[in-house]
């Protein structure tokens, strides 16, 4: 895998339900390097720490390969790297190749998956319809939120490259489809991922509440 760019988003004021709401989701490819450290990237501006930032979620990355399947759905609007509110733009990522606990040499950093990408409603502000949320959720490309092992400097044209795997049964592309998508028939393989030691606390929690549901939507 390839970073195609790397990106970093500046604090900006959006409206959501009659309010000011403050993001940090508008990021936007940068020349040189960025820096992962143990808890977010320096210099991008993270707003609400209860769902962004983090040791879980330090950087998030996304397959600039996926761009194509979202630029059908919106043909009008501009794309550029960072347009889902990446740090990090990959070439050749594929979430069906990656696992829980996986670690890679990114640049200079080593680094872990944690957890597919749960999208919230600034993804709509991005969009600017919040109709974007249903097709991210529907599209098996999450993305993934990266644990940082080894600080260092990103930038593109930096290799990827797996040098240790992970849990072969947390699939990341699988773990995502058992968040929105599970049945009946998933329970035992949501059980499995719930003993992973490291399991995220929040993903732990969401996919916990796939096991109470009384009726599974398709």
């Amino acid at each position: 895998m390839k970073v195609i760019a790397v990106n970093i988003g500046e604090r900006r004021t959006i409206k959501w339900r009659g309010k000011d709401v403050e993001t940090g989701i508008f990021k936007y490819p940068v020349e040189g390097h960025i820096t992962l450290e143990a808890e977010d990237v320096v210099d991008d501006d993270v707003i609400d720490r209860k769902y962004h930032g983090g040791r879980d979620k330090a950087c998030y990355i996304f397959s600039a390969d996926h761009y194509d399947y979202f630029k059908k759905l919106y043909p009008e609007l501009e794309f550029q790297p960072g347009m889902f509110g990446e740090n990090i733009t990959v070439e050749g990522l594929n979430e069906s190749d990656m696992h829980l606990g996986d670690i890679y040499q990114l640049g200079d950093a080593k680094v872990a998956i944690s957890q597919p990408r749960e999208p919230c409603f600034k993804l709509g502000a991005r969009f600017e319809t919040q109709k974007i949320l249903k097709q991210f959720i529907n599209a098996p490309y999450p993305g993934a939120y990266l644990r940082i092992i080894e600080i260092g400097k990103v930038k593109a044209g930096d290799e990827m490259k797996l040098i240790q795997k992970g849990h072969s049964t947390a699939n990341l592309a699988e773990v995502y489809r058992l968040l929105y998508h599970s049945t009946k028939d998933d329970v035992e393989s949501i059980k499995s991922i719930l003993e992973i030691s490291e399991l995220p606390e929040g993903l732990r929690k969401n996919l916990s509440k796939r096991l109470t549901l009384k009726k599974y939507t398709p």
